[in-house]
């Protein structure tokens, strides 16, 4: 009888444990949530922003986590579509009450979370977002690591202090980012003296460029600047290629200042420029040993090289695993107010770029460096202080290549 009577207070004890272990167990850990599109169109990009985090967090965590607790990163897959990005946000901030979100690639997808988070008061980093309107809104808890002027200025310079052309033409998606790239780059290049004789949009996944290319030869363009991605590079050029259309110089910002570009272009993809913010072995000043560790530590988990999107993932995740660290030896509340605050107090020397956010959360010193593939590598071109080879300009024409 005595042993019956004991079994309700030995259950309600084991529960009570129980109960304190899982509590302390919450405690313990600091979760952060992400989200990008792991599935559908976007799932290469999605996933490459995804594999940055996660070194973050892994070099975070073995380093013994922030003040000695482990880092949770709650990864959702927004499936390359905006309602869905909202729903996951929803989740994230609501029900999973994380601290702080990051990822993020594309702003028909960043602006959408970027608005749930407001709503909860729930700091968001974004991995990848260029639209100037999105920093515009009045979004506090709104941060992000790049911006379009970083692609734009180096760009610019470049063209106008070394290249000078009289026969320029800019193409670009019709995509908000690539449209407002290519619309700051026209006035930046007017403002310095050249004239952009086509400013040309397409539709991204054009199957054909053949009456553009065209229109191209007729002007006798001299530079084409592309603001397509990846595909478009490769179909574009392999069009001029076919067409025996050679400019003397060949520029795509976005997508081809990637291994895998140069793995499917093979020879052709010699002498063609891009921009580049990091690149295993281009690194941001005194920030070295830091980028060679991010490059191992990525090898032991991904087992190939890492790439520029890798990095923009890897950045907004130390800045928002930097801020939290900032608001736990400050000793305050890990709130997202309190969180905000130090990322808008933060400055943070990483090997991608110096973070510190202006007043809008848009980042102070990201930018870019002007590379071109000579002999299978990146080489930088411009800013002059950063050259590890001088432009080869103009370009072989496609009959003088081997």
């Amino acid at each position: 009888m005595l042993c019956c009577r004991r079994f309700p207070i030995i259950a309600f004890l084991l529960l009570l444990a129980f109960w304190g272990y899982a509590t302390f167990s919450v405690a313990a850990t600091i979760r952060i949530g992400e989200i990008n599109p792991l599935s559908g169109r976007l799932a290469k990009q999605g996933v490459e922003i995804h594999q940055g985090v996660a070194v973050a967090v892994a070099e975070v965590n073995e380093a013994g986590g922030l003040d000695g607790r482990q880092v949770e990163i709650i990864s959702r897959d927004d499936q390359s579509q905006p309602d869905v990005a909202i729903s996951r946000a929803e989740e994230l901030c609501g029900w999973k009450k994380v601290l702080a979100l990051t990822g993020g690639y594309v702003d028909s997808l960043v602006g959408p979370i970027s608005e749930v988070a407001k709503k909860y008061q729930v700091p968001y980093v974004a991995s990848a977002s260029l639209q100037k309107d999105l920093t515009q809104r009045g979004n506090h808890y709104f941060f992000r690591v790049a911006k379009i002027k970083g692609f734009v200025e180096p760009l610019c310079s470049m063209l106008a202090d070394h290249v000078h052309p009289q026969r320029l033409a800019i193409l670009h998606a019709a995509t908000p980012g690539s449209t407002e790239f290519s619309r700051d780059l026209r006035g930046c290049l007017q403002s310095r003296g050249i004239a952009v004789m086509l400013m040309e949009k397409f539709r991204p996944g054009t199957p054909d460029f053949t009456p553009l290319i065209g229109k191209l030869a007729n002007m006798n363009i001299e530079v084409i600047i592309s603001g397509g991605f990846f595909a478009d590079h490769l179909l574009l050029l392999r069009q001029l290629k076919e067409n025996r259309v050679s400019p003397k110089a060949y520029i795509g910002p976005f997508g081809i200042a990637y291994e895998s570009f140069i793995g499917e272009m093979g020879d052709d993809a010699e002498y063609l420029y891009s921009t580049c913010a990091w690149h295993p072995g281009i690194t941001n000043p005194g920030t070295e040993a830091a980028s060679k560790d991010f490059v191992e530590r990525f090898r032991s988990m991904f087992h190939r090289e890492p790439n520029t999107t890798n990095m923009h993932g890897y950045t907004s995740a130390r800045v928002v695993l930097a801020a939290i660290q900032n608001v736990v030896h400050q000793k305050k509340p890990l709130t997202g107010p309190n969180i905000r605050q130090s990322l808008a107090e933060l400055d943070l020397a990483l090997p991608m770029e110096r973070v510190a956010f202006d007043n809008h959360g848009d980042p102070r010193h990201y930018q870019h460096l002007v590379v071109q593939i000579q002999k299978g590598k990146f080489e930088v071109i411009y800013p002059p202080e950063r050259t590890t080879a001088s432009a080869i300009y103009p370009m072989p024409t496609w009959g003088q290549r081997k």
